[in-house]
């Protein structure tokens, strides 16, 4: 049953809300949207990210989250459940379930949401003080779109669209990660 939502309704009240449900939403500007479920390539590529940059992270102080932790942009009033992220820095409580800042956040495309990862969620994450990139990640063939933050505060995209190309992950540990990797056990090569 779909939630008709009359008038915006606050953070506090979003996050009793979603706390709630068993299903996940996102908060934009005052508006609650639920989330619908991915395919099982979505999934599968979004575990291959995360399993790619999990042993980088060994021995730093940056953390991989998959789909379940929220991330808080108060600069865009907006909480979203990002595909991937990673969180560089100190100070996670065990229940805690919302981040306010990443340094590097992925969105596998849907067909759904496409256009929103790539304009809404896109304007919004750059507004995370700590965001040095931020991938949109295609899951009907092997496309990266990276969006990333020079040292000068400027963001520049590039496509990445070859399995032997690399995806640079300024800010996180570890080497950058081949194209090729986000698409093992998948049906594109």
């Amino acid at each position: 049953m779909a939630h008709a939502q009359l008038a915006p309704i606050d953070l506090f009240d979003y996050l009793a809300f979603d706390e709630a449900n068993e299903l996940r939403h996102e908060f934009v500007g005052g508006r609650i949207h639920a989330m619908s479920g991915g395919t099982l390539r979505h999934n599968r590529i979004a575990l291959n990210v995360a399993s790619a940059l999990l042993p980088q992270m060994v021995g730093s102080p940056c953390q991989v989250f998959i789909n379940d932790v929220k991330l808080h942009v108060q600069a865009a009033d907006c909480v979203y459940y990002p595909d991937v992220l990673v969180h560089c820095g100190g100070g996670l409580a065990g229940t805690q379930k919302m981040l306010t800042d990443a340094t590097l956040v992925v969105e596998v495309l849907s067909e759904s949401t496409a256009e929103i990862d790539r304009r809404e969620k896109l304007a919004a994450y750059q507004k995370l003080p700590g965001l040095r990139c931020y991938w949109v990640v295609s899951q009907d063939q092997a496309r990266v779109e990276t969006h990333t933050r020079g040292e000068d505060g400027r963001w520049s995209m590039a496509l990445v669209t070859q399995p032997a190309d690399t995806l640079a992950t300024p800010g996180v540990p570890g080497a950058p990660l081949p194209l090729g990797a986000l698409y093992v056990g998948t049906d594109i090569g």
